[in-house]
């Protein structure tokens, strides 16, 4: 048989250890809510997602290679964009050649609200690197300029400055320039892809 004030006792510690112990819960909750409230601006897609929407689509390309600004024979491939994730990550599949040698290239792309930028990585079958650039829009919204860093094993040099341009015509075509910065002020481009919609 429990004795009233042994129960009483009981009934007293508990609360003495429960109720502290849920106010202090709750309390850190909304910390945590504020917290969450504030990162929906860096993990909510936005306008600058919604424009990665022209690349989606079949496209034929045209590779070109440049060497002191006189263009080689170019040659012909195909490339596919399509959402990794929807309204977040683009993807690209692309074939074509470069130099006579062919060449495969994945790619994916998007928009970091954190860093404010556009953000791209991309491997091929031409080397094992991987290749990381990140840039904006210009004012017009029919460039996007990137910036990045390349090893040129055949030289030897490292994180070589390479700027990537994109150049949207129309809604059916755009251009994707490479740049080797450290070339110069003049006669940079190495490589033109031209896309023209399928």
């Amino acid at each position: 048989m429990i004795r009233l004030p042994s129960f009483l006792a009981g009934v007293a510690l508990t609360a003495a250890i429960v109720i502290p112990f849920t106010t202090s819960a709750r309390t850190q909750d909304d910390p945590m809510a504020e917290m969450m409230k504030r990162a929906q601006k860096f993990i909510t897609p936005g306008p600058h997602h919604a424009k990665l929407e022209r690349f989606i689509g079949k496209w034929d390309t045209e590779w070109t290679v440049l060497h002191s600004g006189s263009r080689l024979p170019s040659s012909k491939g195909t490339a596919e964009f399509s959402w990794l994730f929807d309204g977040r990550w683009l993807e690209q599949r692309g074939s074509g050649a470069l130099m006579g040698m062919p060449i495969e290239v994945f790619s994916i792309m998007g928009y970091d609200n954190f860093k404010q930028s556009y953000v791209t990585a991309s491997v091929s079958t031409m080397d094992t690197a991987l290749h990381t650039n990140e840039g904006d829009m210009d004012p017009s919204d029919k460039s996007l300029l990137a910036y990045g860093t390349l090893d040129e094993y055949l030289t030897g040099e490292n994180d070589k400055m390479v700027k990537t341009v994109w150049r949207f015509v129309s809604a059916d075509e755009m251009v994707m320039e490479i740049h080797d910065l450290p070339i110069g002020e003049k006669n940079t481009q190495v490589v033109e892809v031209k896309y023209t919609r399928k």
